[in-house]
């Protein structure tokens, strides 16, 4: 058996003295499992880093074999990766959220949501809501997808402002306000249509949403811990967003004079 796919590479293990076994996200065939021979050579080691894109060819003598890998590079982007922090625990803990899914499940929009993710990782102020996305598509190829399109109570489209624990629904603030202390924040850059950047406090509240229904559906039921690069991330992007707001909030004397 063969097929022949692009691939993102999303970790290695060592197998003897030359090989290994990586771990990649492919397009058509999801996550998959392979041997590279050589694997740790001077010349593939680079090639077999986490984050890079490349063309990979499987074959196996039969479909549930582990199979052999021969890879050629497209884009070579983990030196890049790991010039930040919010890179470097994005590209980990991307990895442990697609290690959740069953091996070989096709997802293709989550492989390209991840192809364009990695390309945007170098921006720490983007990265907080392209990571907090992708916690909620995976959320939703789990089977445990959140509906924050309208009010649970009301059927309205505006201000919504909560998610309900319990449902997983969006409710907006007429009806949630009553019960807000027992609610999970709503993000106003996570609203349908919304045009609104993050906020240090806003990208908070999202990550606070997305890791209650993971500790809730996933985490808890399997027995297994959240991973910890996502911490790591999320305290690097929300140093990086208040970062970029200090800077544009950052004042001249010549307008505080004219003013």
């Amino acid at each position: 058996m063969q097929w022949q796919d692009h691939a993102i590479i999303l970790g290695v293990k060592r197998l003897g003295e030359t090989s290994v076994i990586a771990e990649v996200m492919t397009r058509s065939r999801g996550r998959h499992m392979g041997l590279v021979r050589g694997g740790r050579s001077r010349t593939m080691q680079p090639v077999l880093q986490a984050g890079n894109l490349v063309e990979v060819t499987w074959r196996a003598r039969l479909h549930e074999h582990l199979g052999e890998f021969r890879m050629e590079p497209i884009a070579l982007r983990a030196a890049r990766l790991m010039e930040t922090a919010t890179a470097v625990y994005g590209v980990q803990a991307m990895g442990a959220l697609l290690r959740l899914l069953p091996e070989r499940d096709p997802h293709p929009h989550l492989y390209d949501a991840l192809d364009v993710i990695l390309e945007n990782l170098g921006n720490p102020a983007d990265a907080g809501e392209l990571f907090v996305r992708f916690e909620l598509a995976v959320l939703n190829d789990l089977g445990f997808g959140l509906d924050l399109t309208e009010c649970a109570a009301t059927g309205i489209r505006e201000d919504l402002a909560f998610v309900s624990p319990k449902t997983g629904r969006a409710v907006c603030r007429a009806a949630g306000l009553p019960w807000a202390d027992k609610m999970l924040v709503l993000p106003p850059f996570l609203t349908i249509g919304a045009v609104v950047a993050a906020d240090s406090e806003s990208l908070a509240a999202a990550f606070r949403l997305t890791g209650f229904f993971l500790h809730r559906h996933v985490y808890e039921p399997r027995g297994i811990q959240i991973a910890a690069a996502r911490e790591g991330f999320i305290q690097a992007a929300l140093k990086a967003v208040n970062s970029v707001a200090l800077d544009d909030t950052t004042v001249s004397p010549v307008l505080i004079a004219k003013h």
